[in-house]
């Protein structure tokens, strides 16, 4: 009889945490487990997220991964704009913007930067990419930038028109994506090796595919993971909240950490197929899940704004577009060859650490 790995037990007992301390202020020693079980819920994810994607195949398990993070993503930002005490008002654009940093600079370079130093050369299909990346350069245009420039209303937000119009467009470019990334043009977003010929299918050239009932069971269980993941993010928050004000740090700090805890299981699946030399599968995730984030969450948070007190800020400020401009130029740059040198993914990884930086200490 095989043993459950702690990989099964983990999300569990995580679930199990979730519901003993939802909604409690629980003392220091319990929230050192809380956090605990939170870091063995993100492992966890990673592991099932990979079961089920060497089932399904790519590019479909990058985009199960990242639409299910982000799905859970919404819950969370609107669980805090309802639960916290302090000013909102900002809260989903400094995480969604944070997303987006994290990902095309964090996830993407330092994938590029393993690849490319264990491999001399990072090597992916330019064409699947600059799709997604384009996409991602028009929504975190429309989402976060055009707010901070509009007049119909006072300040970086929109009007209840305008936010319509682009949540719906937001919807409609990422279903384009979608269509596009799963059907006729998937070749596109798979792996490829030095030569330019798409990669096999299984994920490591030899392993079999898992059985229906393992991959369903590590689907079950990548949920629970996520839940898990989100919801004890939500019981650390309040302690994140103090220990942001206790150091004196500006409330968009709160966004950053968010962001990071959320896209956990994403950074680790990212760097280890790119340590497999798997770059597009890392590429994928990482800019999948900066598409998600803005073309999910902003559409989400329009509707859940019906019902929510208080302004919607989503217009970034001059230092931020400053970053997501530089962010663009860089990322351009690097998705035409096709191919990385280190240099690029230490390039991307200099601009997240201004961003990280320059949030800190504006």
């Amino acid at each position: 009889m095989r043993v459950p790995s702690w990989t099964t037990y983990t999300p569990i007992l995580a679930a199990v945490m979730l519901v003993l301390t939802w909604g409690r202020y629980p003392p220091a020693v319990v929230l050192v487990l809380v956090a605990v079980l939170l870091m063995g819920a993100v492992v966890s994810a990673v592991h099932h997220a990979e079961v089920v994607a060497h089932k399904v195949g790519e590019p479909f398990g990058s985009l199960l991964l990242a639409v299910a993070v982000t799905i859970i993503e919404v819950g969370l930002i609107v669980t805090l704009m309802v639960t916290s005490k302090g000013d909102t008002s900002g809260l989903a654009r400094d995480t969604v913007f944070a997303a987006v940093m994290i990902t095309v600079n964090g996830i993407m370079g330092l994938s590029l930067l393993v690849s490319a130093r264990r491999h001399r050369l990072a090597v992916f299909n330019p064409e699947g990419t600059a799709s997604a990346l384009t996409t991602v350069v028009i929504l975190a245009t429309i989402c976060l930038v055009l707010p901070a420039f509009t007049t119909s209303e006072s300040g970086p937000e929109y009007s209840g028109t305008q936010l319509a119009f682009v949540a719906v467009a937001s919807l409609v470019l990422y279903g384009m994506f979608v269509v596009t990334q799963t059907g006729q043009y998937r070749d596109f977003f798979l792996p490829v090796g030095r030569d330019g010929v798409t990669l096999d299918q299984d994920g490591d050239g030899h392993a079999d595919p898992p059985t229906r009932r393992a991959t369903l069971t590590s689907l079950g269980l990548l949920v629970v993971s996520l839940v898990s993941v989100v919801g004890l993010a939500k019981v650390e928050s309040p302690s994140i909240e103090k220990a942001v004000d206790a150091v004196g740090f500006p409330n968009a700090v709160v966004g950053v950490v968010i962001a990071l805890l959320v896209l956990a299981p994403e950074s680790i699946a990212a760097v280890r197929a790119a340590a497999r030399e798997r770059v597009q599968v890392s590429l994928n995730l990482a800019l999948g899940s900066a598409m998600a984030s803005i073309g999910l969450t902003i559409p989400a948070i329009a509707i859940a704004s019906i019902w929510l007190d208080g302004p919607l800020a989503l217009g970034l400020d001059s230092v931020q577009i400053v970053l997501l401009f530089m962010t663009v130029i860089v990322s351009v740059l690097t998705v035409l060859p096709g191919r990385s040198k280190p240099l690029q993914g230490g390039v991307h990884l200099v601009v997240l650490a201004a961003f990280v930086f320059l949030t800190i200490a504006p």
